[in-house]
């Protein structure tokens, strides 16, 4: 059964970074690709980062050059470096194993001074 949980969310000030850790079983996570998406209250749930199998990845134009997003296949478990933290990135974060639409319970974030 796939499973993927996030973790790492949290209060951060404006300007501040943050790393979002999602842990994945239940498939061979080295051959898939990993997301993360968010929803802000009152929106509609964004992509945000994507990695495919072999370790490329894509932004949102909203994101670019301020989030990164990794992978370690040997702990299963992908990543979202956040920096430079904006009030519009309060959001629940959710990780996505796409092949499979298994969306986790999601993490909240807040950015607040």
């Amino acid at each position: 059964q796939v499973h993927v949980v996030e973790y790492g969310g949290g209060l951060v000030q404006p300007g501040g970074s943050l790393r979002l850790s999602c842990a994945a079983s239940g498939f061979t996570f080295s051959a898939y690709a990993m997301s993360w998406y968010r929803q802000a209250p009152g929106k509609e749930r964004e992509l945000v980062a994507i990695t495919s199998a072999g370790g490329s990845t894509n932004y949102a134009d909203s994101v670019k050059g301020r989030f990164t997003i990794s992978r370690d296949n040997v702990k299963n478990t992908v990543y979202l470096q956040m920096n430079s933290l904006k009030p519009e990135g309060t959001a629940v974060y959710y990780c996505d194993a796409p092949a499979f639409c298994s969306l986790g319970p999601g993490t909240q974030v807040t950015v607040s001074s």
